[in-house]
C-alpha cells in the first residue's frame, strides 16, 4: 500500500484548511474588505462543499477511474487560485474563491474511494493515513501564525498556493486502484437511499456538524469575551486538534472492538456533552481544556467511523458518490445551517442557549444513530 503518498495528500490538504480557515479572513480584512463582505466570502468556501463533490463524483464514477478526476481537480484548484493576488472588489474575490473552493472540495471524497481500495481488507487502518491531515492543519497553523506575525497576512495566499501545489503533486505520485467488489457494481446510488439505516446516518451526520456551527464560529469570541487571551484561545485550538490525532492513530483498535456504529452511537453523547460544558462553565479553565479534549471524539472518532460506515454502505461503482454524498449531506448542509441556526441565536439568545442548541441537535443525531444497522458489526 503506497502509504506514504496517500498521507502526504491529506498532509497537504488539510495543510491548506489550516491556512485558509484561521488566516484568510484577517488577509482580506488586510486587504480593505468589509466584515460583511469577509462573512460572505468565506461563506463560499462552505457552499461549494454541497455541490462540488457530487458533481465530480458523478463523473468519476461514471468513467470508472478516480485519480485521472482527482488530479484534474488539484490542478485546476492550483490554476484558479493564482488571480487572488489581482482580485480587488467583491466580485472579482467571489468569482476567484468559488472557483478554487470548487475544484479544491471537488477530489477528497474521490480520494477517500481510493484510499479504502488500497486499503483493502485493512479498512480499520484508514485513521493511520487519515491522521496525516490532522497533523498537516497543526503544522500550518503554526508555522502561518509565526509568519503573519512577522511578514503580515500577505503571506497567506502564497502559503495556500504552495499547499495546493503539494496536494496536485501528491496527487500526480498515487496510484488508482479500482473498485473493491466488481460483484456489486449493478447497484444503484437511488436504491441505496431508499434503505432507512441508511438515511439514519446521513441524518446522524448532517446533525452532528449542525451541532458543531457554534463551535465554528462563536467558540474564540466566547473565549475572548470572558477574558481568554490569544494565547490562550489558540492553545486550546491546538489541543483539540492534538487529541483528535492521538484519537486517529488508535482508531482500529477502538474499530475491531467496538464497531462503528458504538463509535458513532458514543461520539454523539459526548458531543451533547461538550456543547454544554462550553457553553455553562466557560470560566472554568479545567472544564475547557476537557471540552476540548473531547474533540477526539465529536470530530475524531465521529468522521472515522462515519468514513468506514460510508465505504460500506456504498460499494462498488457507488463509492465516490456515497462519499461524495457524506461530505456534502455533513460537512456542506449541516456545516451551514449549524452556522445559520448560531448566528440567528448569539446576539438575541446569548452564548448559553447558543450552545445548548448545539447539544439539542447532536441529541437528534444521537435518536437518529440509533436507526443505524444493528446487525453488522462493521
Amino acid at each position: 500500500m503506497p502509504y506514504a503518498r496517500l498521507s502526504s495528500y491529506y498532509f497537504f490538504y488539510f495543510g491548506a484548511l489550516g491556512a485558509l480557515v484561521p488566516y484568510w479572513g484577517p488577509y482580506l480584512l488586510e486587504r480593505g474588505f468589509a466584515p460583511a463582505a469577509i462573512g460572505v466570502l468565506m461563506a463560499i468556501l462552505m457552499g461549494t462543499k454541497i455541490v462540488a463533490p457530487n458533481v465530480w463524483g458523478v463523473l468519476a464514477d461514471r468513467a470508472g477511474a478516480r485519480m485521472p478526476s482527482v488530479r484534474l481537480g488539484a490542478f485546476l484548484a492550483l490554476v484558479c487560485a493564482v488571480p487572488v493576488f489581482w482580485a480587488g472588489g467583491f466580485w472579482s474575490m467571489a468569482l476567484v474563491m468559488a472557483a478554487f473552493s470548487f475544484f479544491w472540495n471537488a477530489p477528497l471524497p474521490l480520494m477517500e474511494a481510493v484510499t479504502f481500495n488500497h486499503l483493502g481488507e485493512r479498512v480499520n487502518r484508514y485513521a493511520n493515513v487519515r491522521v496525516w491531515g490532522s497533523i498537516g492543519f497543526i503544522v500550518v497553523v503554526l508555522l502561518l501564525g509565526w509568519l503573519q506575525e512577522r511578514a503580515g497576512s500577505g503571506v497567506v495566499p502564497a502559503a495556500v498556493l504552495a499547499l495546493f501545489g503539494g496536494v496536485w503533486l501528491a496527487c500526480l505520485l498515487i496510484p488508482d486502484r479500482g473498485q473493491a467488489r466488481a460483484d456489486h457494481t449493478h447497484l444503484r446510488l437511488r436504491r441505496l437511499l431508499a434503505r432507512p439505516e441508511i438515511l439514519a446516518f446521513l441524518a446522524a451526520c448532517l446533525l452532528m456538524q449542525a451541532s458543531h456551527g457554534a463551535y465554528y464560529a462563536f467558540y474564540s469570541i466566547h473565549l475572548e469575551n470572558h477574558g481568554y487571551g490569544d494565547t490562550a484561545v489558540g492553545a486550546l485550538w491546538a489541543l483539540g486538534v492534538g487529541v483528535e490525532v492521538l484519537v486517529f492513530i488508535n482508531m482500529h483498535r477502538l474499530l475491531a472492538r467496538f464497531g462503528a456504529r458504538r463509535v458513532l452511537l458514543a461520539s454523539l453523547a459526548l458531543a451533547v456533552l461538550r456543547w454544554l460544558l462550553i457553553g455553562a462553565y466557560v470560566d472554568l479553565v479545567a472544564v475547557q481544556l476537557l471540552a476540548q479534549s473531547l474533540h477526539a471524539a465529536t470530530f475524531g472518532s465521529f468522521h472515522a467511523s462515519a468514513i468506514h460506515l460510508t465505504h460500506h454502505y456504498f460499494p462498488g461503482r457507488t463509492q465516490a458518490r456515497g462519499q461524495a454524498l457524506y461530505n456534502s449531506v455533513s460537512f456542506g448542509v449541516g456545516g451551514a445551517t449549524g452556522s445559520l441556526i448560531a448566528g440567528s441565536l448569539w446576539s438575541g439568545a446569548g452564548a448559553m442557549v447558543t450552545f445548548a442548541a448545539a447539544s439539542g441537535l447532536a441529541g437528534l443525531g444521537f435518536i437518529a444513530a440509533l436507526w443505524v444497522d444493528r446487525e453488522r458489526r462493521y
